[in-house]
């Protein structure tokens, strides 16, 4: 839900506005309407602020001044680059670079060379080595059809040990780093809340409006209405001048969401696409358990749903530490526990039919839709129970978002003004309702015609003639023929988008299915030791890569599902600003 507010605008005489900003900040209530970003932005002592946040911020994540950084990447790049020259001289053996260079002195020069193994004759010189097809050899004559390699600097042992002795480099690079963190990490972070503070500041001073000669100071800001009472008892004290009015439409009117402790978890999902207006409703109630099920239909494994519980768990105990899902361990855990329940229902552990499985008593096989859906079989009239069951999920989440629509234009604009959304909404769901009706026998082929041609009639006079009220109706039905093109052709494609549900739960099960077999056949029909290991190895790290894989598309997808065919087909713009009040 979106949080009342109330509109305050405030006139404060020039020598009272710090200290009554001041009070403001420190009550932390009113967010401040700020002007535009050409306006403000380019003010020089605020890019000056914000040149200092972001320098902060660069100095906090990379841990040190550039300096010790640059040694420490110093060491990596000579360590690196020892390991490589380790790599090249290991085929030569151990060997004296001292004594090579010696016998230069003395007038003989060794020439090293590289040729597949098969090419080697054996009057070019020495064979040194044989590895990777090819021969290593030394000649103490130049041969003119081959090319020859650079002289060793040193051998494999003298690269390894100056590895060694580089990373005590490493190590003294990082204790500098690190007690430089020590010595400093805590005031840095003191001065970016302190920065963050100015840069509001000069913001809202930036915003403020100067009148009177520069005498009074006039701005407005705007309140939460369960924070009211204390603003107006700061207000009454300060004795400043104040309106307080509820926001007109046109107002840019700060966003404040109230949800239950649920749907609050799903909150930065609608941040992503953008925060509701003043108007609009808020998405979230309806978001949270539609993509709660999107997620766990494309997992649709119980087994990874645990986990996913598990990984939730640890992350919001801070027991494992992920830079990247910092803060997301409760909603990591709720769609663990979505993951586990339709896994469950649809019969999969660990790419495991579970349905099938002989181990598993009747009555745990009896919720599953296998059991009670379709045939038993796993089908419905030919089709696969998952895939009737992705397309019914995507009818009823178009049904019920041209429903929110309807209602919510309603009660923004009026009943003569959406006509036309009222009219698509009778004949979808009407005819959709009708139709389940008919087909279960509750209406007879007669009351069927008679209720489709009622639906028919009363829908094309709000698609065709009362679209526009006021508007030449000859111009209404051309919208009309429009929209019904529009509709036709958007809706079918809307509803098959949902068969992504489908699709990617069966790839994550059949992947997780093909995992256990290539273990399987690993363990043989005799296991050992080794074959186990071998068995355990490959399930393990199937299953992990296949988790992985079957995340990412669980989120991109669902995220797409909500934010192209459930906002579109809801009417919902999201270009809202995120309620962030003045404060301390």
């Amino acid at each position: 839900m979106i949080t009342q507010m109330k509109k305050y605008t405030f006139l404060v005489f020039h020598r009272d506005y710090e200290p009554f900003l001041e009070q403001l900040r420190e009550l932390g209530v009113v967010h401040i309407t700020q002007k535009a970003a050409g306006l403000i932005e380019d003010d020089a002592d605020l890019q000056a602020a914000l040149q200092h946040e972001d320098e902060l911020r660069r100095l906090l994540k990379q841990g040190a001044p550039d300096q010790l950084i640059a040694e420490r990447n110093e060491v990596n790049e000579r360590i690196a680059a020892a390991q490589e020259a380790a790599k090249q001289a290991a085929v030569w053996g151990d060997f004296d670079a001292k004594r090579i260079e010696s016998l230069k002195e003395a007038g003989y020069t060794l020439h090293f060379y590289e040729c597949y193994s098969k090419s080697f004759e054996e009057g070019w010189g020495i064979k040194v080595n044989e590895a990777g097809g090819k021969t290593y050899f030394v000649a103490l004559e130049a041969l003119e059809d081959l090319t020859e390699l650079p002289i060793p600097e040193k051998s494999e042992a003298a690269w390894l040990q100056e590895v060694e002795n580089l990373k005590g480099l490493l190590a003294a690079a990082n204790a500098r780093i690190e007690a430089w963190q020590k010595a400093n990490k805590e005031q840095l972070e003191k001065e970016l809340v302190e920065a963050r503070q100015q840069i509001d500041w000069q913001r809202v001073t930036l915003s403020t409006d100067k009148v009177a000669e520069g005498a009074l100071c006039l701005f407005e800001g705007f309140c939460p209405i369960d924070k009211e009472a204390e603003l107006n008892a700061m207000l009454a004290e300060a004795q400043v001048y104040y309106e307080e009015t509820d926001p007109e439409k046109e107002d840019a009117t700060p966003i404040k969401l109230r949800n239950n402790r649920f749907t609050k978890l799903f909150e930065p999902l609608t941040g992503m696409y953008g925060w509701p207006n003043y108007n609009e409703f808020d998405p979230t109630p309806i978001l949270a358990p539609f993509y709660l099920l999107f997620f766990s239909l494309c997992v649709g494994d119980c087994g990874y749903g645990l986990a996913l519980i598990l990984v939730g768990w640890l992350i919001a105990k801070e027991k494992l530490r992920i830079e990247m899902f910092e803060g997301l361990g409760p909603i990591i855990a709720v769609l663990g526990v979505g993951c586990t329940i339709v896994g469950y229902l649809s019969g999969t552990f660990f790419g495991i039919d579970i349905y099938q499985a002989e181990w598993i008593p009747a009555w745990a096989k009896a919720p599953m839709f296998k059991a009670w859906l379709g045939d038993g079989t796993g089908n419905w009239m030919g089709y696969d129970i998952m895939m009737v069951l992705a397309l019914f999920i995507g009818v009823f989440h178009i049904c019920l978002a041209m429903t929110v629509k309807a209602i919510c234009y309603t009660k923004q604009n009026g009943f003569h003004a959406t006509a036309s959304t009222w009219g698509w909404l009778l004949l979808i769901v009407g005819s959709i309702a009708t139709a389940i009706l008919a087909s279960t026998s509750v209406l007879g082929p007669q009351t069927t015609q008679v209720i489709l041609i009622v639906i028919a009639a009363i829908s094309a006079l709000g698609i065709f003639i009362f679209n526009t009220p006021g508007r030449n109706p000859l111009i209404n039905v051309g919208a009309g023929l429009w929209d019904t093109y529009q509709m036709a052709t958007g809706i079918l494609g809307d509803v098959l988008s949902y068969l992504r549900l489908y699709a990617l739960g069966m790839a994550g099960a059949m992947l997780g299915a093909a995992f256990n077999e290539l273990g399987m056949t690993v363990l043989g029909e005799n296991p050992n030791v080794g074959t186990a290991i071998g068995f355990a190895l490959i399930v393990a790290f199937g299953h992990v890569l296949n988790l992985l894989m079957a995340c990412l598309g669980a989120f991109v997808h669902p995220l797409r599902l909500t934010f192209v065919e459930y906002f579109k087909n809801v009417g919902y713009e999201g270009s809202g600003k995120k309620y962030n009040p003045f404060k301390k």
